[in-house]
């Protein structure tokens, strides 16, 4: 773990995993909070983006507990996607603030995926410090939201950190070693060390575990699907610099498996999100379009959500605007 709060000069990945690499177990509970007690006033927001988790979102919540009560979360909140098996009700009797996603922000109409809910949750949480965490795993220990938060309180430069992971593949009873992240090791992998290989060292680019600062996130475009965690991560970069990132260790994670239909979907919206931030230096433009694919001798479409909305700083200062000047006092 890098003990020293000096800056050295980051430019390469090698520089970059040499000092921006860090370990969930270096950052044990007690050492959190004395962290989060010596540095500028900080508060700590962790959300929970949520789809039919009736089984994991319970244990996650009280691994969370303890955190919770020694001051480490400020708040904790569940953004739900109208689950239909009682997520919200087991997140509310397990002491977490729910929100619907498609009730913040609803001039934006419905809610259209995951990153759409990350995006909604920077209205209702004021965290100087936000954490996003997964709700889908099945193997969840503390030591994933003290590994994201640890970096940030000991390093000022650091704005950014990603969680870094194995992931084992289950089928049936047989399970391989790292044989998860198929859409990483096929999709976003090639690409940032094909268009942007400062961020090669990244082990898990497309990882749901990530947290960072307001004042950055608040900068940050969010597509509305699963583009979100590779565009945050590249338009981090590009705002904040290879030495504002860093990852963090946090053991080995096991979630959902999703079919290779539905994985062919996540990686187009990944390479949507990519292309348009390797490709262009405009705004993202509002579009969405099918993902063809063959099916029964012809063409069967599916939607995918690829929109993006706008930085939410550039939001509030629109809304502002509109509520013209403050009177004189």
């Amino acid at each position: 773990m890098n003990e020293t709060s000096s800056q050295p000069t980051i430019e390469t990945p090698r520089e970059w995993l040499a000092h921006r690499s860090y370990s969930a177990a270096d950052y044990a509970l007690e050492r959190i909070v004395e962290l989060k007690g010596a540095a500028a006033p900080t508060s700590v927001s962790v959300v929970l983006p949520a789809r039919e988790v009736v089984e994991t979102i319970g244990p996650i919540l009280d691994a969370l507990a303890p955190l919770r009560a020694a001051g480490a979360i400020d708040e904790l909140v569940v953004v739900d996607a109208a689950s239909a098996d009682g997520t919200a009700a087991v997140a509310e009797a397990h002491g977490a603030i729910v929100v619907q996603e498609s009730a913040v922000l609803a001039d934006h109409g419905p809610a259209q995926g995951k990153g759409d809910a990350l995006w909604r949750s920077l209205a209702v949480t004021r965290g100087d410090v936000v954490a996003f965490l997964d709700s889908d795993t099945e193997n969840f220990d503390d030591r994933f939201l003290r590994g994201l938060l640890g970096p940030l309180l000991q390093e000022p430069a650091v704005a950014f950190v990603k969680g870094a992971f194995r992931r084992p593949f289950r089928l049936g009873e047989t399970t391989v070693p790292d044989g998860g992240g198929r859409v990483t090791e096929l999709v976003a992998r090639p690409l940032l060390n094909l268009h942007l290989p400062q961020l090669a060292g990244f082990v898990q680019p497309l990882a749901g575990e990530f947290a960072a600062r307001r004042s950055l996130l608040e900068q940050l475009r969010f597509p509305v699907g699963y583009g979100v965690e590779i565009a945050t991560l590249i338009d981090s970069f590009r705002i904040a610099g290879l030495g504002a990132l860093a990852q963090v260790d946090l053991g080995e994670r096991h979630n959902r498996h999703q079919s290779l239909r539905a994985l062919s979907a996540m990686a187009y919206a990944v390479m949507v999100a990519a292309e348009r931030r390797i490709h262009s230096t405009e705004g993202a433009p509002a579009v969405s379009g099918p993902l063809a694919f063959p099916h029964e001798g012809g063409l069967a479409l599916r939607h995918v959500a690829v929109e993006e909305r706008p930085p939410l700083a550039h939001l509030n200062r629109a809304r502002r605007g509109r509520r013209g000047p403050a009177p004189d006092q």
